[in-house]
Parts: structure tokens; sequence; C-alpha cells
């Protein structure tokens, strides 16, 4: 199979005309965050939101030109929000890195179109934090796999698309595959289907993108991927309260939403914002989970409280939310994760794999709770 370089894509958009300047997309220059894997294509089209579906058929003949190139096995073009008025074309056909342009506050850019995404999941459950450094996607992680054993359907969501952490973590290599050209076949293991923006760039590519281009990518790994039917989606998050937390809010029914924080009152601080974010977006808040609550020395047991603990619980009291367990900070957990071996999956007898059944317990009696016309009889995490 030949290999696919960016200069050949190039001359192919070169060839495809917007009849409505006269000008083909790559001198208009709306052609941006090209993404070339093997043969897998994948582009944005920033157009005038208020155009988006005339532009539709615009989107559809980028995609035709590129998957006539030989060795290209899918191509994916998503239109996203343009809000200059005079675009400057690209002196030459190579995209240029772009600084990240955040939407103006108070005023955050609207996804292009309107449909609601991933309806053929039950609940879609966000793991969240405030900021970075709690171990969210370890949780995240977890959380899935135990659902998972406890007998549902679960697909993991990589949403974020500047670190993402599900390839390593979930011990997943290679790229997904398009059987029709159009649609990813997720990716799988320990039972669960995975998506990440992490299967389709090399490890080290830093991400160098604006907003909008964020958006997109998320909503084509909810749109574009053959999820096929789902009891249950845990969306691993980003940190924050950006532009992946307003998509998720906008455009896919959130069952509810888990916040992943430590015990330090900086961490508390960031936590109350994520989920007073979810509460403004009539989001439903689980509870909150204290993460590396306290070390358990591996030779003698003793057990030391490095960042304080009982800080999550209090919060969650005062904020009133469920607090949903609290996870200690110990080598099995961290070895695993970095593994790609989770607890819960490779040693789900241990005494650190339970605390995690035990939480994802708790979790699906608050979806039964929340989608109850939905469920029927939610199958039940047993400990043993």
């Amino acid at each position: 199979m030949a290999d696919v370089s960016e200069n050949m894509i190039w001359e192919a958009l070169q060839r495809v005309i917007d009849p409505e300047s006269g000008k083909d997309v790559v001198a208009l220059g709306i052609i941006k965050g090209m993404i070339v894997k093997g043969g897998n294509i994948g582009f944005t089209i920033e157009v005038d939101p208020a155009k988006a579906a005339q532009k539709e058929a615009l989107r559809k003949a980028c995609e035709a030109a590129v998957e006539d190139i030989p060795g290209v096995l899918s191509v994916t073009a998503v239109l996203t929000a343009h809000r200059d008025a005079h675009p400057h074309p690209h002196p030459h056909p190579h995209p240029q890195p772009q600084a990240q342009a955040r939407p103006a506050a108070g005023r955050p850019q609207k996804p292009v179109g309107g449909a609601m995404l991933l309806t053929n999941v039950r609940a879609v459950i966000a793991v969240a934090s405030g900021k970075g450094g709690v171990g969210k996607s370890t949780v995240a992680t977890n959380l899935a796999v135990a659902l998972g054993r406890g007998g549902f359907r679960v697909g993991l969501l990589d949403a974020d698309i500047y670190g993402p952490s599900m390839p390593r973590m979930m011990a997943i290599s290679g790229q997904p595959v398009s059987h029709d050209g159009h649609t990813l076949e997720p990716m799988e293991n320990y039972g669960i289907k995975v998506m990440s923006i992490g299967f389709l760039v090399e490890e080290d590519t830093p991400m160098i993108w604006r907003g909008p281009m964020v958006m997109s990518a998320l909503e084509q790994m909810m749109r574009d991927v053959a999820w096929g039917e789902l009891d249950i989606m845990v969306v691993d998050m980003p940190p924050g309260t950006g532009d992946a937390q307003l998509t998720m809010a906008q455009r896919v029914p959130l069952a509810g939403a888990v916040i992943v924080s430590t015990p330090q009152d900086i961490a508390l601080i960031d936590a109350r914002k994520g989920l007073n974010m979810f509460r403004k977006v009539d989001v439903p808040v689980f509870g909150i989970i204290e993460n590396m609550s306290y070390f358990l020395c591996p030779s003698c047991g003793h057990r030391s409280e490095i960042f304080g603990h009982g800080g999550a619980r209090e919060t969650a009291a005062k904020l009133g939310v469920d607090f949903l367990g609290e996870v200690p900070l110990h080598m099995s957990i961290r070895e695993t994760s970095d593994s790609g071996k989770p607890i819960t999956a490779t040693q789900p007898d241990s005494e650190y794999a339970k605390i995690f059944m035990q939480i994802a317990d708790r979790v699906a009696a608050k979806v039964a709770d929340v989608v109850e016309s939905k469920f029927r009889q939610p199958p039940k995490i047993v400990i043993q």
C-alpha cells in the first residue's frame, strides 16, 4: 500500500472548488488541523456557522477528493465554526502551527449543527476535575472496567484532546479501522470499547488546535464512531471548565457527572468550580471521589495522610452531593495504570480494586435513578 503524504492530500483538495467563491478550498485557507496517520486522514473545514447546512456538500466533496488518493483508508472532514469574516489563504499548501484561541468570556462558541450525540447510549457519565494531576484518568479507567465487570456494556471516551491518556492506560495500540471510509470502529480491551484522539496521532505530537477545532474533534469521536448499543459511556474529561465541557453539556444528554479531587484545599477549590459548572448547565452531579486520599506503607502498613484527608467528604456535605468514596495513593494502582493493566481488570480481588468496584456500584445506582425508565433491572456489581 502506498504511503499517503500531506502534499498528496493538499493537491487533491486544490481540485475542490467552493461554488460560492469560485476558489478552491486550499486557496480559501479554510482547511485546518490536518491529521495524517497511515491511511487515516482527518481535517476540519472552517465555515460561517450560518452557512453550515449549505456547506455540507463542500465537506462531502473534500472527503471524496481525498478518498480517491491511493492508499487512503478513511477520511473524516468536520465542519467547524469560522469567526473571521476575512480569511487569509495559506501562502503554500502546508498548514502552520496556530496558537489556541479561546472564545470570548461569556460567549462560548456553539458547535455547528444541533443534533444530539451518543443517542444509542443509555447513560453518559462525565468524569471530571477542576484541575489536572488529581488522577482523574486513573479513576475513569477503573470505573469503566468495574462497570463492565458488573455486567454493563461500557464505552470509554477520552475527551482530553490535548493530553489523551487512554491508549496507554488501556494498553491499546494501533489505529481504528473504517469499513465504509466514514465511520471508525472503536478500539477495545478488557471488554470496553474505547476511542481517543491518541489513536489518530503520535503520542508525542502536540495538538496545537483552537477551541472550535477541539470541539469538532470531540464531536467526531462521538458522531463518527460505531459505538453500537451501550448501557453506559464513561467520558474522561479534560481538567477545567472549557470547550470540551461545554460541548458535552450542549450536545450530549449527560446522565450525570463524577468529580475527582485530592484532599488539598487548592484541589477542592477547583473541584467546586467544576461541580458548579455542571449545575449551571443542568447536569446532575453524582458525587465526589477523593483520590490519593491516604498512603499505606507497603512494608509496615502505616497510614500517612500525605495530602490531608477528608476534604472531599466535607466538601460534598457542604455542597449537598454524595461522597462516593476514597481511593488511596498506592504503588499497585500507579503501576497498573502506567502499564495499561487497570487494577480492576488484572487484580480484581485486591483490596484496591474492590474500592473502585464499590464506587462503581454507587455510580450504577445513581445511573439507575436518573434513567430509571431506560433501565429495567440494571446489573448489580457484587463485592466479594
